[in-house]
């Protein structure tokens, strides 16, 4: 009698079909990750309160959420220069494809739509009995030193108002007197504030959203006003005082502003929560 053939393999074990499951699991996540689009944000360093390594700043809070929104993991091109050099040594080398905060008129890119509007803005002690609402208001004539950064809006009213001269050695001073001959300097945001604070200075104009984090955390009160839109100078051009900030790509990259532009759109709300919590004053 012929005998029937037994099936000699082994049964499945629940070790082996879990460890099969894990396994397509693991592929599967692999491949979803694999076909992730990348947001490739170029970034300083150490440019606070901005941006950091360390992921600090409130651009960066900003990048995670328009990473979010578009879907695409967020990674970054780092520069271990100041933020300024972002479009040329970065942008525009194709090292990255987005840099954050540009003024929303910049020429060398193309620019989305601005997702938020600050200006320049006067620091003073909240406890003191002045009332400075712009570049013509009487109690800055009794001022004498004054933090601001060379080369910005704030330097030209200085001269407008015949403060230059007079406070050109002090501005040298909050860098130690460097040359600054071929080389980029900049004036630390939080340093300037401090001098406020410190009774060093007697008032700082700066760019608000640069300052805004330590005049919030200044262990003395202090008042942060905003400058007009225009100041008007005796060559009646005025200095633009205000500015609006939106994200840069390269003119080329069509696309990926339209998908910037809706992204924006979509997380106009956690936009403004961040910045509002960053102190930053909008317009």
């Amino acid at each position: 009698m012929t005998k029937p053939i037994i099936n000699q393999s082994k049964p499945t074990s629940m070790k082996s079909l879990f460890s099969a499951v894990l396994a397509a699991g693991l592929a599967m996540s692999a491949s979803v990750q694999a076909n992730t689009e990348m947001l490739k944000v170029c970034a300083a360093t150490d440019e606070m309160p901005y941006s950091n390594q360390q992921q600090q700043g409130f651009e960066n809070e900003l990048a995670q959420v328009l990473a979010k929104e578009m879907g695409r993991e967020l990674q970054y091109e780092w520069l271990d220069k100041a933020a300024i050099f972002l479009v040329t040594e970065k942008l525009l080398k194709n090292e990255c494809d987005v840099v954050m905060g540009v003024d929303s008129d910049d020429p060398r890119v193309a620019t989305s739509n601005p997702y938020y509007k600050s200006g320049y803005a006067f620091i003073y002690p909240a406890n003191e009995e002045v009332n400075i609402q712009s570049w013509q208001s009487d109690d800055l004539k009794s001022m004498n030193k004054f933090a601001v950064v060379p080369g910005s809006p704030s330097e030209v009213m200085l001269r407008e108002i015949d403060k230059y001269e007079g406070n050109f050695n002090y501005t040298m001073s909050l860098i130690g007197f460097k040359s600054r001959r071929n080389q980029y300097v900049r004036y630390d945001p939080d340093m300037m504030v401090s001098e406020v604070v410190n009774g060093k200075a007697d008032i700082a104009h700066l760019w608000a959203p640069e300052a805004a984090r330590y005049v919030k955390s200044s262990p003395v009160p202090l008042k942060m006003v905003l400058s007009e839109a225009v100041a008007p100078t005796n060559d009646g051009e005025g200095v633009k005082q205000h500015f609006a900030q939106s994200i840069a790509v390269r003119t080329e990259d069509t696309a990926l502003l339209k998908e910037i532009n809706t992204a924006l759109q979509e997380a106009d709300s956690e936009i403004e929560a961040i910045l509002k919590k960053e102190g930053v004053p909008l317009l």
